[in-house]
């Protein structure tokens, strides 16, 4: 699995610097049928992605940039393996110039991840983990700063879309944390909360590919996740996952109370 996972991260820094990186400012972008955006960027760093990857496994791919119905394909093979992939998360970062987007591959096994790389091509920082085997970036053990132990000294990541105006208020007016930060790139978000750069976070509702590599990489960091009403991560529906999550057990403990689940 180290050879594959040496493979995969080699792939994914190929394809930013051949792929994304050369089309960064300078791409035109439309809007796909939910709203979002998509680049040339995104359609030919996925494509890259596809080769590359069949090459080291000829698994089929799961990617972003598929029709749902494909994706639901790959999806229903169930106990089989598959590659899982974003190949630009946070395009809209990435086509207004912000430094913070990545591309996201994970092998999925039985229908939970196995491996996960998620890289930073602005950064050139490469996020990985195998499971069972820790969690690192580029060498690095994961968390690499300590956990605070309460919740009101956190950096929150915050995604306020997909949850209930109460709850926003809450969190916009009575947060029981220090700061909070909405950066963009789901993937992302959660190798910064492994990394120890975040302490809890929150989304109202992500994809397979949104999570499928980042909470991996979260979970062999140490860190603990649930979905926003309490429930089980790994059981709810895998095309729409609430996310509540924190660097440690025991931050997630008091998140939860806070969220009241």
């Amino acid at each position: 699995m180290r050879t594959i996972l040496d493979q995969v991260i080699a792939a994914c820094r190929d394809v930013g610097r051949e792929e994304v990186m050369p089309r960064y400012l300078k791409v035109a972008h439309q809007r796909k049928v939910d709203g979002s955006l998509l680049t040339e960027a995104d359609v030919a760093a996925q494509n890259a992605l596809c080769r590359r990857l069949q090459a080291i496994a000829a698994y089929p791919v799961l990617g972003e940039e598929m029709t749902e119905a494909e994706q639901r394909a790959v999806w229903d093979l169930g106990e089989e393996a598959f590659w899982c992939v974003d190949p630009i998360d946070g395009t809209s970062n990435f086509v207004n110039g912000l430094p913070y987007f990545a591309i996201s591959v994970a092998l999925i096994r039985d229908r939970r991840s196995v491996l996960g790389v998620v890289y930073d091509p602005a950064a050139d920082e490469a996020f990985y983990a195998i499971e069972g085997q820790g969690a690192f970036l580029d060498g690095e053990r994961l968390p690499i700063k300590t956990a605070p132990t309460e919740l009101r000294r956190c950096m929150a990541g915050i995604e306020l879309k997909r949850i209930d105006r109460e709850l926003a208020g809450r969190l916009a007016f009575e947060h029981p944390f220090s700061s909070q930060r909405n950066l963009g790139a789901s993937t992302l978000d959660w190798c910064y909360l492994a990394a120890g750069r975040l302490h809890v976070y929150l989304h109202g509702g992500q994809k397979l590919w949104d999570y499928a590599a980042g909470c991996l990489i979260l979970r062999e960091a140490g860190g603990a996740v649930c979905a926003l009403d309490g429930g089980d991560f790994r059981v709810v529906d895998p095309w729409n996952r609430s996310v509540l999550a924190a660097l440690t057990p025991e931050l997630l403990s008091q998140w939860r109370a806070w969220v009241g689940v």
